[in-house]
């Protein structure tokens, strides 16, 4: 018997809370050449009583870049129920009107752990189904008007996510993807654009398979993005002690170069942060964690530099440390993120 393209869908993604396989469809889709994508059950801004903006909901003309996946950083409920999905909505509605003072919802579309689909910003599914426009909305600082967000209901720093958020998850992105002819490299975390923990390591480690599982369900090739790494408090490595030399040539020379993130590096990182006047721009579904002492995508650009490897200085330190198996001589500015990303 053929296979619908739901069918698809659900065979091709190996879900489970223990963690999940890489799609098995994914290379026998992209060559049987591009497919489209099912429209998911969508709920409107009018179904869960969302209130009316406090202005214009600004659409660009011209289609998203990236489709972003965020966490709530809020609750991971066990109640997966539509009335769940529809009272979550309303409640970071209220908190990004009233809290934020933003027009509305940042986000275009939210996902409960029950799997349902929301809509966010007023206008979204409208601009979505029509492929060809763009709603701004407020939820990446710095590149909303290159961004589609999702937020993904619950905390994903340590525990999975529901199979059937992911589920949900897989077939939206997916539909995103299909009407804005979006590549699967362009999915993407909230950390790939600022130093944030969002949308969870857990959740952002589940990115490639992702984007095979979008690659599979749309007949599309896969490849995945070279981004900058999040470094936290309780991390180890030669990225952390690549951070550290960078840190050191900012004035902080009493930090250790030792490979281990801990309060120094932590206090270190918050001073170059507010010296260097660094944008403070975490996930604002719900809760909102000063973030200032990670390192990521908002920090790094900051801290390195073009570099020769024959220098002297903290910043030739890190740039050997990271590329001591090439044969480089110097490293410029657009090389530390390859560097970073291995």
């Amino acid at each position: 018997m053929a296979m619908t393209r739901r069918d698809l869908l659900r065979t091709s993604i190996a879900v489970g809370a223990a963690g999940a396989t890489l799609p098995v469809f994914t290379a026998t889709a992209a060559a049987a050449g591009p497919a489209a994508a099912a429209a998911p059950t969508m709920h409107s801004c009018a179904a869960w009583g969302a209130r009316s903006p406090h202005a214009a909901i600004e659409v660009l003309d011209r289609r998203p870049t990236y489709i972003v996946v965020h966490h709530t950083a809020g609750p991971n409920s066990t109640d997966y129920s539509l009335d769940h999905a529809y009272e979550i909505s309303r409640s970071i509605q209220n908190h990004h009107m009233d809290g934020n003072g933003w027009v509305d919802s940042g986000q275009q579309l939210t996902n409960s752990r029950g799997g349902h689909i929301t809509e966010g910003r007023h206008r979204s599914l409208e601009i979505l189904r029509g492929g060809a426009q763009h709603v701004m909305g407020a939820n990446v600082g710095n590149h909303n008007s290159e961004i589609i967000g999702i937020e993904n209901e619950g905390l994903y720093t340590s525990v999975d996510v529901t199979s059937a958020l992911w589920d949900s998850l897989v077939g939206l992105v997916a539909y995103i993807a299909d009407q804005y002819d979006i590549a699967p490299a362009e999915i993407r975390g909230h950390r790939d654009f600022n130093s944030t923990e969002c949308p969870g390591g857990v959740l952002y480690g589940r990115l490639p398979e992702l984007r095979n599982a979008v690659g599979g369900v749309l007949g599309r090739a896969v490849t995945h993005p070279r981004t900058w790494p999040l470094l936290k408090p309780g991390d180890t490595g030669d990225k952390v002690k690549a951070a550290q030399h960078l840190l050191r040539e900012t004035g902080a020379r009493d930090l250790p170069a030792d490979g281990v993130f801990g309060g120094s590096t932590a206090a270190a990182m918050r001073r170059f942060h507010d010296k260097a006047a660094l944008p403070h721009e975490p996930c604002y579904a719900s809760r909102v964690a000063d973030e200032r002492d990670l390192i990521g995508a908002g920090a790094w650009p900051s801290l390195v530099r073009p570099v020769s490897l024959s220098d002297t200085s903290e910043a030739a330190a890190a740039a050997r440390l990271l590329a001591r198996d090439r044969a480089l001589t110097r490293v410029e500015t657009q090389d530390w993120r390859a560097l970073l990303s291995r």
